[in-house]
């Protein structure tokens, strides 16, 4: 099930469960205004990609998201991507949850919660063990909450994790993001175009802390932070449609040389790969070493959006090394991330087949 089906990120993951090989979409609901509409009807002319709303979707009755018991009758888990405030969508996730109903969400509400994961299945694949405390917690045998990070990271995050042996102390980074990421395109949102707006709600401490989850480590029943490395980081809306770049600096404590940074992005292997996840891009990063690259409108789609680009990897006259990073942030940064997600789920037992 999709719960805020008819949202941007909702329609990113009808688009990329088309032609799914594990996963078919039997649900679609959102807030009590479209119930009873069938998708296409309560989409209306708010549908924001070039290709058709896939049929079978299209014709589906849209179901009150707040009716859990009615979707819980043709679901084994939901994606949830709803537009609220966080306290109601922290009390709707965990209602699903408690109807045993597996979520995995878009948003940002349960991310700070210690025994909810926060996954990027190539990085931290492991904190999926901090689940049987949540459900001890939640009083659910298979219900529970995962999450993915925000999409302003998943650009530069993947570029510094084969990095975290030579211990980064200090990061310094600028997003630059696309007006997808707030759920917009260039014909409803014309005030970007031609435009840079300096301040994304939020999104600078998202990025400076985040990173710090995605690299702790499960003890005792909860994800416990990573203590290094301190991260500055100012997030910037651009007028792009699609995709997220980052400018990085970086300080080590064992400083690597150019050659071996590039060594562990070419080599890096990932439990993704390993598990043979259908969304798992192979390889997971690539350098350019044309000093132009990456661009958006050329390497956003880089493994089917879900693949990370880098280049302009050069020494520091204040940090290190810097480098440029970019990623699709509807496909890695959003949808695509938790369907990638929902199959390390699927692939590791936590998500049962129940309908």
């Amino acid at each position: 099930g999709i719960v805020g089906a008819t949202g941007m990120v909702g329609q990113r993951f009808i688009s990329l469960l088309k032609d799914h090989p594990w996963f078919e979409v039997n649900c679609v609901a959102a807030s009590a205004r479209s119930a009873g509409k069938t998708y296409r009807e309560a989409v209306g002319e708010r549908w924001a990609f070039a290709w058709e709303i896939p049929e079978k979707v299209a014709g589906m009755t849209v179901v009150d998201a707040a009716d859990i018991d009615e979707v819980s009758k043709h679901v084994d888990f939901v994606f949830c991507a709803v537009d609220m405030k966080k306290d109601e969508i922290r009390a709707l996730e965990e209602a699903y949850a408690k109807h045993e109903i597996p979520v995995v969400s878009n948003n940002s509400a349960c991310r700070g919660i210690e025994d909810v994961p926060m996954v990027v299945p190539e990085i931290n694949a492991d904190h999926l063990a901090v689940i049987e405390a949540q459900k001890k917690r939640l009083g659910t045998k298979n219900g529970f909450i995962a999450v993915k990070p925000n999409c302003s990271i998943q650009s530069y995050v993947p570029a510094l994790t084969p990095l975290l042996d030579f211990e980064p102390e200090k990061v310094s980074v600028c997003t630059y993001q696309a007006i997808s990421g707030a759920g917009k395109t260039f014909k409803t949102w014309p005030e970007m175009v031609d435009n840079v707006i300096p301040y994304i709600g939020g999104e600078d401490e998202k990025s400076e802390n985040e990173p710090l989850k995605l690299w702790g480590h499960v003890e005792d029943g909860k994800i416990v932070n990573a203590a290094l490395p301190v991260i500055s980081a100012q997030c910037l809306r651009v007028a792009c449609s699609d995709g997220h770049m980052a400018a990085v600096s970086v300080s080590f404590k064992k400083k690597p040389t150019i050659e071996q940074i590039k060594e562990r992005w070419a080599n890096y292997e990932t439990e993704a790969q390993r598990l043979e996840l259908p969304s798992a891009p192979k390889p997971f990063l690539q350098y350019f070493e044309d000093p132009s690259r990456p661009q958006t409108r050329l390497d956003r789609d880089f493994q089917n959006g879900f693949g990370v680009s880098i280049g302009r990897l050069r020494e520091d006259k204040l940090f290190d090394y810097r480098f440029v990073c970019l990623s699709h942030n509807t496909v890695r940064g959003a949808a695509g991330g938790g369907i990638l997600t929902a199959e390390l789920l699927c692939r590791k037992g936590y998500i049962p087949h129940r309908v």
